[in-house]
């Protein structure tokens, strides 16, 4: 290599370098996932002190979130994703509640079991599995998705939470 081809490259480097050492958190696009109550957010855990870190005003996430999901049952857990800008300024994408909520609201059961494979906490039937696969295909990541696959999925969740699918 000759010496102007390896000062170039060293000058290339230090350039790189500086480039990662200017830009600041300030500078980038923050994402926060959180699973929230519908209807229910208010600026206290888990809301509040994920936000405010960022320098959100927890206040007027909450007043969105909750008038986006009045139309659904209170109390509902929802994922939401919460993307900051640098200017503090916020966007967020609510999806379709967890598949164990579903479950566990379809087998009439408070909580799953502790070993998974023993121990049976309730059942339910193959239509049941369908009802949610078809719920659960509206979320974006699962629109290319067969519903066949998708059911296959619930029935593994199902089989974690030590609900028994009957056909």
């Amino acid at each position: 290599m000759s010496k102007a081809a390896s000062a170039k490259t060293r000058a290339q480097i230090v350039v790189g370098s500086l480039s990662l050492r200017v830009k600041t958190q300030a500078d980038s696009i923050h994402f926060q996932r959180l699973l929230i109550p519908a209807g229910k957010a208010a600026p206290t855990p888990p809301v509040g002190p994920a936000l405010g870190a960022r320098g959100v005003k927890s206040m007027d996430f909450c007043k969105e979130f909750n008038a986006k999901t009045a139309h659904i049952a209170p109390g509902v857990p929802i994922p939401t994703l919460i993307t900051v800008q640098p200017d503090r300024t916020f966007t967020f994408i609510t999806k379709t509640p967890p598949a164990s909520y579903f479950l566990k609201q379809a087998a009439g059961i408070e909580k799953g079991t502790g070993r998974p494979g023993h121990e049976v906490t309730g059942t339910i039937s193959l239509k049941h599995v369908y009802e949610i696969a078809k719920i659960k295909a509206t979320d974006e990541h699962m629109k290319t998705l067969p519903l066949e696959s998708i059911a296959r999925m619930i029935v593994g969740s199902a089989k974690s939470l030590g609900v028994q699918v009957v056909a």
